[in-house]
């Protein structure tokens, strides 16, 4: 026990009652005074050598919020019942919990209306640690008086609790009252962890502590024996087998991986054997037991509301548990005492673990998926982009108005709310009441649209995508025209192999307008940590372009904010199948739409695997989905090309020099009026009339050139009308419409945005330590 609960009765009021809490008047001193002294008599009544065991004793913890009826039914059954006899109880609270002579558990503290003790328990304990945390608050721009007055109350919480002053709170204090909060409160209360982030950002936890709580309390990597171990298996010969093999192939696989074996091996397989054979103590399983096993893993049981249905992967299933068989049995012959015992023939034929079939089906549902979605992308494209307008309009219409005031925004009446100093811009439905966050609404609306584009640009996998920070920049120079090109550098996610990909002047516009979000005026992007839900693990703090400020701490955006924000897309784009049922865009879908559009615009397969990440050509061609005309394309293409003796050679590795004519072919892109938007190894279907082109992106600072040859086809129309050149008039004219459509497109890019700026990083201030002076 602490020395404060073992302190004299005496020696307890003429020091608590000596600290320095705020009294507004002489009666708050006294009430405090006689509230101190009814909760003493009434705790000396209880039994318990200290005044914490004496509080324990008294059951007044499991009251909560109605803990004073305790004290109060002592006090009337004393006739010391007085009418102010609430408050003073209240107000003698202060003391006992300032002087740290009681430490409550979290249930109680949990349940009780904070505002005034615990910034009283402030003032009194530690009021230099709650000033450096205030300032620090200030300093890092966290003016949310909402989550800071949490985070000070939960600070607060732990000391109460667990005695000391700020520089004593541990890690495991904050898990403890984590726990807590999960238990006694809501769901949406246990997720804010912001107090933790300013006592690790001061400095409390010391050097190497981890940066968010989440990275503490989340489960990592569970070693083999406890992955078996989830599963409850009865026979432990067999479980300590399954512990052994799946140590020793933990070295082949990686985590998922290693998960789904032990799924299948522990649960599916022999947990499933001895459930419906007890007493099983043998790998070695008869025909019928085989047999019914293979039905029983072949269909996904009822649960719950959803009923039973066949299992897709059984193959994988059977798979492993044949590869287990035959492993124990090639294992044996170098360690036979070890493995020997336990070598059988395996329950699982060859035949029964071909995927074809599924592979098959597979391919068709993803290319009916595709033939779908192609076909209705434009609009989902449209409506992020228009959704992205309305709400950058309305929410700059919401600021503009000030609180309490009531206008008119699409057409409906709202009602102006303060937002105070946590930059929400609430207004309020009139006739409905509904009540509208416009910064949360563009933010979401924003992330929405640059998932989408950013999906659709690059055809990069989900991982990859959330995987991009702001290094992620390459400036690339053409040995020819010394002309820099941007390249975006994906990092490896299924293989271990980077790539490059051009940055379009589209996905430029995207990149660019992230990162001015996440920077917010900031000179460099913040660093945050991902953790990756696959492998259990967590990155180490970086300039992840994909990162969303959440309250007051800025995280990285997950998978699952992800799915969310393309579902809500796709629902305001009122998109359905041909069933009537909306449809359901994942980001893979994107990687599929992407590969399918280059294939079929002409791009060589071998070129597309590479853009892709793909080692193998099979993979690129099994994600586009080939239609019925693209077959009769490209098997014209294939009799003229036998035709002409010129064999088909796309179906290989690309070679040094293919890979220089396909770079030459973005430095013979620039034109005088812009650039030449054609695709790689198709010709110029205009040769080279670049105004009538429709190939052809303006460049605005062109517009002097063009306005100059507009002039001159008006000189050459007069004049071939004066001579009566007909063929010459209907040349001119058509030309001069193509250059009049042109200056219309140039004026609009002028208008839309003036110059792209990438933000290209600079390794020297990372490389070195930073210092005052730098």
């Amino acid at each position: 026990m602490w020395w404060q609960t073992r302190e004299p009765r005496e020696a307890i009021i003429e020091r608590t009652l000596a600290l320095p809490f705020s009294a507004n008047s002489d009666a708050n001193l006294r009430s405090r005074e006689r509230g101190l002294i009814k909760l003493l008599d009434w705790l000396e009544a209880q039994p318990g050598d200290t005044w914490q065991e004496r509080w324990l004793a008294s059951g007044v913890e499991e009251a909560g919020r109605d803990w004073k009826r305790v004290p109060l039914e002592w006090l009337a059954a004393r006739d010391r019942a007085r009418k102010y006899d609430t408050i003073d109880l209240s107000c003698g609270m202060i003391p006992l919990l300032g002087g740290q002579v009681l430490r409550p558990n979290y249930r109680w503290l949990l349940r009780l209306i904070p505002a005034q003790l615990l910034a009283q328990f402030r003032r009194a304990t530690d009021p230099d640690g709650f000033a450096a945390l205030q300032a620090h608050c200030e300093a890092t721009g966290r003016h949310g008086v909402a989550d800071r007055a949490q985070a000070l109350n939960r600070i607060t919480w732990i000391m109460i609790r667990k005695g000391g002053l700020i520089r004593d709170i541990t890690i495991g204090d904050c898990v403890e009252l984590q726990d807590a909060i999960g238990a006694h409160q809501c769901a949406g209360q246990h997720g804010k962890h912001f107090y933790y982030a300013l006592l690790a950002e001061t400095g409390v936890f010391g050097a190497g502590a981890p940066p968010r709580l989440k990275a503490v309390m989340v489960i990592g990597q569970l070693s083999p024996a406890e992955l078996i171990d989830k599963h409850e298996i009865a026979f432990k010969p067999i479980r300590d087998l399954l512990v052994d093999y799946l140590t020793d192939r933990t070295v082949d696989v990686d985590y998922v991986t290693l998960e789904d074996m032990a799924r299948s091996l522990g649960l599916l397989f022999w947990k499933d054997l001895e459930q419906h054979n007890p007493g099983i103590s043998s790998l070695r399983l008869d025909a019928p037991t085989a047999a019914a096993w293979k039905e029983r893993v072949s269909v996904v049981p009822a649960r719950g509301r959803n009923p039973a249905r066949p299992r897709i992967n059984v193959h994988i299933v059977l798979n492993t548990v044949r590869c287990f068989y035959q492993d124990l049995a090639r294992w044996a012959a170098d360690d036979p005492a070890r493995w020997g015992p336990w070598v059988v023939p395996s329950p699982v034929r060859v035949n029964e673990t071909s995927h074809v079939k599924a592979r098959s089906r597979r391919k068709a549902d993803m290319d009916q998926r595709t033939r779908t979605q192609l076909p209705v992308l434009p609009t989902l494209v449209a409506t992020v982009e228009q959704e992205r307008r309305d709400a950058v309009r309305r929410l700059a219409a919401g600021r503009g108005i000030p609180a309490g005031t009531e206008f008119v925004l699409d057409g409906q009446t709202y009602l102006r709310r303060g937002g105070g100093s946590t930059g929400c811009v609430y207004i309020q439905n009139v006739d409905t009441g509904h009540r509208i966050d416009l910064a949360s609404e563009e933010t979401r609306v924003f992330w929405s649209w640059a998932i989408v584009e950013v999906l659709r640009l690059t055809g990069i996998r989900h991982e990859e995508m959330l995987e991009l920070t702001h290094h992620s920049f390459v400036a690339y120079t053409l040995p020819t025209t010394g002309e820099i090109v941007p390249m975006l550098q994906v990092a490896p996610s299924k293989i271990d192999m980077e790539r490059l990909l051009l940055v379009s002047p589209e996905l430029g516009e995207v990149l660019t307008a992230i990162i001015h979000r996440v920077r917010a005026g900031k000179a460099a992007m913040p660093l945050v940590s991902a953790y990756d839900t696959m492998e259990r693990t967590w990155s180490a703090p970086m300039p992840f372009l994909f990162q969303r400020r959440h309250g007051p701490e800025q995280r990285s955006i997950s998978r699952k904010y992800v799915q969310k924000a393309l579902d809500q897309a796709v629902e305001a784009s009122g998109l359905t199948d041909v069933a009537g049922q909306p449809l359901r865009f994942t980001p893979h879908d994107f990687r599929r739409l992407f590969l399918t559009d280059a294939i079929r615009s002409g791009l060589p397969p071998h070129i597309a695997a590479k853009i892709a990440g793909h080692q193998v050509l099979d993979t690129t061609m099994g994600y586009a989905a080939i239609y019925p005309e693209d077959v009769i394309s490209h098997h014209r293409a294939f009799i003229a090309r036998r035709r002409s003796l010129r064999p088909s050679e796309e179906y290989r590795d690309i070679t040094p020099e293919e890979w220089q004519e396909f770079l030459g072919h973005f430095e013979l892109r620039k034109v005088a009026l812009g650039i030449c938007t054609r695709d790689f190894g198709t010709p110029c279907a205009h040769e080279h009339a670049c105004v009538r082109c429709p190939q052809l992106l303006p460049d605005p600072a062109q517009m002097p050139r063009l306005q100059e040859i507009h002039t001159n086809l008006l000189d050459r129309l007069n004049e071939a009308n004066e001579q009566g050149w007909l063929g010459e008039v209907a040349a001119i004219q058509a030309s001069l419409a193509a250059a009049e459509q042109k200056l219309t497109s140039m004026q609009q890019l002028a208008a839309k945005h003036t110059t792209v700026h990438l933000g290209m990083p600079d390794f020297r201030p990372d490389a070195g330590r930073s210092s005052p002076d730098s």
